[in-house]
């Protein structure tokens, strides 16, 4: 699994710069279904907002980094997992959280409050637990990371988009209604052909390390999911703040990952392959949990009181 270590799925400049692009404009598409209500509505949970935002950026980073400890992966995966962990809730969850009866509106808003954050959590986190997890690794020499051209890079293709598409949505309600589905539906294609396209000059060697990948992920996103259902069950929140909560912990934006990852890791093997299958896992994972709570739902008729 070392061989991972060694290899780079590496962008030309121009191409890497379009990669770039294709991530601001589904933050542009995401940013169009945000309004300034979703924020508000922060203040209608507040518990359940700081659960959340707890579970997500303090706990799951944590809770990755002794896994990584007890897993102890190749050092290319092992940074995967800690920057994905550091990563903000995929736009999926948001659509999870409905179909599994959660409180749509806490997930919504997790989900805008996160983003917006991360141009300045995902630097610090990644950077922290990277760093003590590379100090444990004797023979890993350290990685020279800037705190600062990571938070640059990420106000360019997440901060700014988020700010032009809630600004378009609020001022040019006519044209957002036009436009946010087919936005939606472009970007995404573009951004996941960039993403196969970078994999597939790999692919023979992704599909030779996928059972060893498919086991790290699994666990990993199970114990997310865990974490925030539980520390949600801990401080007593109702059922559908729990679920909304769980799925914002585990359901991670790993698009964002990726592109970290070819700007600032020469698209790093074990990272990049990681990050990828985990945008995989969290669609599988996701329906999986959404037909968990459905059958926990039905088996449980004291479950819609809770």
């Amino acid at each position: 699994m070392e061989v991972l270590d060694q290899l780079t799925l590496n962008f030309v400049e121009e191409s890497l710069g379009l990669l770039n692009f294709c991530l601001g404009l589904v933050m542009f598409g995401v940013a169009l279904e945000l309004t300034i209500a979703d924020f508000r509505r922060l203040l209608l949970y507040p518990r359940s907002v700081l659960v959340g935002l707890a579970s997500q950026l303090l706990l799951l980073p944590a809770i990755t980094y002794l896994l990584v400890l007890v897993l102890n992966p190749t050092t290319s995966v092992a940074l995967g997992m800690l920057l994905v962990a550091a990563c903000p809730g995929g736009h999926l969850s948001n659509m999870f959280t409905v179909m599994a009866k959660g409180n749509g509106a806490l997930s919504v808003s997790l989900t805008a409050l996160a983003t917006l954050v991360a141009v300045v959590t995902v630097p610090i986190n990644f950077t922290f637990w990277s760093g003590l997890y590379l100090q444990s690794q004797s023979e890993v020499s350290a990685i020279s990371l800037s705190v600062v051209q990571m938070v640059s890079t990420l106000l360019w293709v997440v901060g700014l988009p988020l700010l032009a598409g809630m600004l378009v949505n609020q001022y040019l309600p006519r044209f957002t209604q036009k436009a946010r589905r087919p936005m939606r539906i472009v970007s995404l294609i573009i951004f996941a052909a960039f993403i196969v396209a970078a994999f597939s000059a790999n692919f023979d060697l992704f599909l030779q390390y996928i059972h060893l990948l498919l086991l790290i992920v699994l666990a990993h996103n199970t114990i997310a999911y865990a974490l925030g259902y539980g520390i949600s069950t801990l401080f007593r929140l109702k059922l559908p703040d729990r679920k909304a909560i769980a799925i914002e912990t585990g359901i991670q934006n790993s698009g964002l990952a990726l592109v970290i990852i070819f700007n600032f890791f020469d698209g790093l093997g074990g990272m990049a392959f990681l990050a990828g299958w985990w945008g995989i896992w969290d669609i599988i994972s996701g329906l999986l949990l959404v037909w968990i709570f459905a059958k926990v739902g039905e088996q449980n008729p004291l479950a819609k009181y809770s």
